[in-house]
């Protein structure tokens, strides 16, 4: 079963074998992959320094790895994530370089689902994600397991009221 849909799911919502494509697509700009790159001090200059990047076999500045992980997890928290917990993640790989100028994309599949022991108002939901380009071309995946709300759990947003 493929679905796309915008919104958070709880618990409940999750299927084994369910395959989620992630409707936003986000395209990384040069100055994502510096800030990111500076931001989180990494002196690599293949990430911000286009005369080094050029020397390499790559000829220009890769897209700072993760970065690249944040996107495509901050692609996927709308349908998967949003009425969870985050305990880790798995088996990162990433087969394929992502550069300035690319568009992102996002899938994941339901692995395996499981009440929580020690919390009886959430579930385990373990999903496989996987970051494409714009041609398809897949540059990322990664194993996550989430503990999600079940439903009539999930923390509620304040409403306005009128004074």
């Amino acid at each position: 079963m493929t679905e796309s849909r915008s919104g958070g799911r709880c618990y409940e919502d999750f299927v084994v074998g369910m395959v989620i494509r992630h409707t936003l697509g986000r395209t990384v700009t040069a100055a994502d992959n510096t800030w990111f790159t500076l931001l989180t001090v990494n002196p690599n200059p293949i990430h911000f320094n286009r005369h080094y990047a050029a020397q390499t076999e790559f000829r220009q500045p890769l897209v700072n790895s993760t970065f690249t992980l944040a996107l495509v997890t901050g692609l996927s928290v709308a349908d998967v994530s949003q009425y969870a917990v985050n305990l880790g993640w798995d088996e990162v790989r990433m087969p394929a370089p992502v550069f300035e100028g690319d568009t992102i994309y996002a899938q994941t599949e339901v692995l395996t689902t499981r009440e929580s022991k020690s919390r009886p108002h959430m579930g385990l939901v373990e999903i496989k994600t996987t970051g494409f380009k714009q041609d398809g071309t897949v540059v990322l995946t990664f194993r996550r397991t989430i503990l999600v709300y079940k439903r009539g759990h999930v923390p509620q947003l304040p409403a306005p009221s009128p004074r």
